[in-house]
């Protein structure tokens, strides 16, 4: 053996020797549990996500009720200021509507949950609130720039269809046969007057 292979072979014995990672950290069973862990997190996530979207019967029923409530109110206000004898009867006939669901839905809420006003969560007041705050403001404006019969039957058409909305997610969630016959009762007269408020012109 010449010099050169007698230092290749000492170099070959004192290089160190690569060691296998063992320990837990490298563990195909650890690394199972870790998965698993992080598809428990992601589900129970998306699982909160999902629940927080979703509102009870009874939260749906007071915030219907609050609409139809804050909705009567304007009506009460601005159904005097309407100029087309048409337009106020067609208004009329909605006023009578809601005051015999919320009537009927009052009587119900008591009768279920025990219903007081001042049990209704501060939220769904206030969500209320904003959202008549808003359409008395547009109202307002019309009346003053002289539109108000135009502005007023087409946000009459709007409450009417967001009522109907709400009334319909009850009905899909609702098993109860008293609640679904006020619902459908109110849902097909709103139905019936929806093209009045809709199709209104002026020139008619």
């Amino acid at each position: 053996m010449d010099g050169q292979d007698y230092l290749n072979q000492i170099s070959a014995e004192n290089r160190p020797v690569k060691k296998s990672k063992s320990g837990i950290f490298s563990s195909k069973i650890f690394m199972a549990i870790m998965i698993g862990v992080i598809a428990l997190v992601f589900i129970i996530i998306v699982g909160s996500i999902i629940g927080n979207g979703k509102s009870s019967e009874k939260e749906l029923s007071y915030a219907l009720k609050l609409h139809i409530d804050n909705t009567s109110k304007v009506i009460s206000e601005y159904q005097p200021e309407v100029k087309s004898s048409d337009l106020r009867s067609h208004s009329a006939s909605l006023n009578g509507v809601l005051s015999n669901t919320t009537r009927e839905l009052t009587d119900y809420l008591t009768s279920k949950y025990d219903f007081k006003e001042k049990d209704v969560p501060q939220k769904l007041v206030d969500e209320a609130q904003l959202e008549m705050d808003g359409l008395e403001a547009d109202l307002f404006e019309a009346k003053i720039n002289g539109i108000l019969d135009r502005i007023y039957a087409h946000k009459m058409a709007y409450e009417i269809s967001m009522l109907m909305s709400e009334e319909n997610k009850l009905l899909n969630s609702t098993g109860d046969e008293a609640f679904q016959n006020i619902l459908s009762t109110s849902y097909s007269s709103l139905e019936n007057l929806y093209s009045k408020f809709n199709d209104f012109s002026e020139a008619s």
